[in-house]
């Protein structure tokens, strides 16, 4: 309950600074800058070596696949049936397909499902959704936008990500037998300020502001997103025999709001951007209700 208040007063406080405070310009970029470069590298350091390696750990990051490529094909025909642009169907494929299954999905885990939670988030996050990102997701924008894609410019991008980095090294260290106390007491300090820092960041860059004709792709994304991705992943998980809490973080993670670098790449390849900020919005404030909703109906 104490990680849960965390979370909402973090938002909530976030909220009340973008409304009524001025931060100093820059604030966002700043707080960003610590959570992806310093925070989220010392929280996957720490939890990786912990990972119990088992034959279901493909679930969670074939829930992320199953997200993304089902968006894409369900976005892309519609748009042909219901007359949208390119934008449009290039938006709603990258922020209803790829979750924010950091920002959000690392602080719900652990308030949900604690450490052990965590650590399968991670493994969601960096093995599915980021890789998804800045592959299939770059392509996506560029391919909806006329633009070309640059495939050496992809795997630098993955492969010099500071998390990513961390990934492979947490994963040289757990085979070593893990961290002394001391450096895995130093990590998860510094990690720990993910929580609190992410949900303020994500509050401070809440928008909703509905444009015209914008009711049904929002409704339809938010559709996809909130509800058919989780239980067209939770369907494949059982047909696999997959149970337990891999299953459980696995599609609550294919239930998290949209991600929010997914709205930004939008926003960067004019992708309707109006559309990518007010389904990022909406999204973050429904899921607030619809992942508790999630993990309680999947037994949690």
């Amino acid at each position: 309950m104490t990680a849960l208040i965390l979370l909402f007063a973090c938002l909530l406080l976030g909220l009340l600074v973008q409304r009524h405070a001025r931060p100093p310009a820059g604030t966002v970029q700043g707080i960003n800058w610590w959570v992806i470069n310093i925070a989220l590298p010392a929280l996957v350091l720490q939890l990786v070596p912990k990972v119990q390696v088992n034959a279901q750990l493909w679930f969670p990051v074939a829930a992320m696949w199953i997200t993304f490529f089902g968006a894409w094909a369900l976005f892309a025909a519609l748009g042909r049936g219901l007359g949208w642009s390119r934008g449009r169907v290039g938006a709603l494929t990258l922020v209803c397909g790829l979750g924010n299954t950091s920002f959000m999905g690392y602080p719900m885990m652990q308030a949900l499902h604690g450490s052990e939670g965590l650590t399968l988030a991670v493994v969601a996050d960096q093995l599915g959704c980021f890789p998804l990102l800045a592959s299939a997701g770059v392509v996506v924008a560029n391919l909806y936008a006329g633009g070309s894609t640059d495939a050496g410019a992809i795997a630098r991008r993955i492969l010099t990500f500071p998390a990513f980095l961390a990934l492979v090294l947490g994963g040289i260290v757990g085979a070593l037998g893990g961290w002394p106390p001391v450096a895995d007491g130093v990590l998860g300090a510094v990690g720990n300020t993910l929580t609190p820092l992410a949900l303020f960041s994500v509050g401070l860059q809440f928008k909703f502001r509905l444009g015209e004709r914008q009711a049904a792709p929002l409704a339809l994304g938010l559709a996809w997103k909130l509800a058919l991705a989780p239980l067209i992943s939770l369907a494949v998980g059982v047909a696999a025999g997959v149970g337990g809490l891999v299953l459980m973080v696995g599609v609550l993670q294919a239930a998290m709001a949209p991600m929010i670098s997914a709205a930004i790449l939008a926003d960067e390849h004019g992708l309707e951007p109006s559309l990518a900020n007010t389904v990022l919005g909406a999204g973050i404030v429904l899921s607030l209700a619809t992942v508790p909703l999630a993990n309680l109906l999947l037994g949690g």
